[in-house]
């Protein structure tokens, strides 16, 4: 599963999650207040999609479920670290770099299996400290906060000595 967050090529839920978030401003819906009318939007959306996709001859979304899922959680929760989040096996998780995620499960670590991009931890960051009211940047260059359903986040940001400006 793709999305425009998450390294590589464009796919069709790509397309599809630009379309939910579209609609989600347009009709004025909050996913976080309104998840039912949320979710039947992305799955009218990955619908819509589908039936393009057959009337073309392109691939079509198979995991109708997965694909919502999916669309929520980027639109609404937190994006492809998501499903991390909501797996009750994970303990913790440690983001060390784009391409380093790794997990807690039953007190032992594994990496996951999951790649982002520089931009996608930013918006990540972004989106996660924008609900405790704190901020990380260089002057405050590490931030300890508690999510709203308590788990708690700690982020330093990356070295900043080898950056050149010009």
């Amino acid at each position: 599963m793709s999305f425009a967050t998450v390294t590589g090529p464009r796919t069709g839920l790509d397309v599809v999650a630009e379309r939910v978030r579209e609609r989600l401003r347009s009709e004025e819906v909050d996913p976080a207040r309104d998840p039912d009318r949320a979710a039947h939007i992305a799955r009218s959306e990955v619908r819509r999609h589908n039936d393009f996709a057959l009337a073309r001859g392109v691939d079509v979304i198979d995991d109708e479920a997965a694909s919502v899922r999916a669309l929520l959680a980027s639109v609404a929760g937190y994006g492809p670290v998501q499903a991390l989040l909501d797996d009750p096996e994970v303990e913790e998780i440690w983001i060390n770099a784009p391409d380093r995620i790794y997990v807690a499960r039953g007190g032992r670590s594994e990496r996951a299996p999951l790649v982002l991009s520089e931009t996608a931890v930013r918006d990540l960051v972004e989106r996660m400290l924008q609900a405790t009211g704190r901020r990380v940047d260089l002057s405050q260059p590490f931030v300890d906060a508690s999510l709203p359903d308590g788990s708690r986040l700690h982020v330093v940001i990356p070295d900043t000595g080898g950056v050149k400006y010009s």
